[in-house]
C-alpha cells in the first residue's frame, strides 16, 4: 500500500512551535511533489503549503505565509512542515498528500493528489 505517514501533531500553547513530517512508504519519494492540508471540524480541507519535488519551489496559504515552512531532505525522502507561531486557528488534522510530478510544479488543489496520510491532529489552545 503506498501511502504518506505523518507524524509529529499535538497539542500547544498559542505562539509554540510544532514540526510535523511527512514520509512515504512504498514511493520514491523524491519523484513526488507533496502538499499539506489540514481540515477543521465542520470546515472543508483546506491547502496549506507544497513543495515541487526537488524542494526548490514552495507555495503557502496566505494564512499561513511567514509563520510556516515547507522543506524536505537531502534525500527528498521526508518532508517537514515547520510551524511557527502558531493560532487557535490552527488547530485542525493535518494531511499530507503526494503526486507524481515533474521538476518545477507545485500544486495547491487537493484533488490533484493521488496520495494522502491518515492525518495527524494538531490543537493550539488559547
Amino acid at each position: 500500500q503506498v501511502q504518506p505517514v505523518e507524524s509529529g501533531g499535538g497539542s500547544v500553547q498559542a505562539g509554540g512551535s510544532l514540526r510535523l513530517s511527512c514520509a512515504a512508504s512504498g514511493l520514491t519519494f523524491s519523484r513526488y511533489g507533496v502538499g499539506w492540508f489540514r481540515q477543521a471540524p465542520g470546515q472543508d480541507r483546506e491547502f496549506v503549503a507544497a513543495t515541487s519535488r526537488s524542494g526548490d519551489r514552495v507555495r503557502y496559504a496566505d494564512s499561513v505565509k511567514g509563520r510556516f515552512s515547507i522543506s524536505r531532505t537531502d534525500a527528498k525522502d521526508t518532508v517537514y512542515l515547520q510551524m511557527n507561531s502558531l493560532k487557535p486557528e490552527d488547530t485542525a488534522v493535518y494531511y499530507c498528500a503526494a503526486r507524481l510530478s515533474v521538476p518545477g510544479v507545485v500544486t495547491t488543489t487537493a484533488p490533484t493528489y493521488d496520495y494522502w496520510g491518515q492525518g495527524t491532529q494538531v490543537t493550539v489552545s488559547s
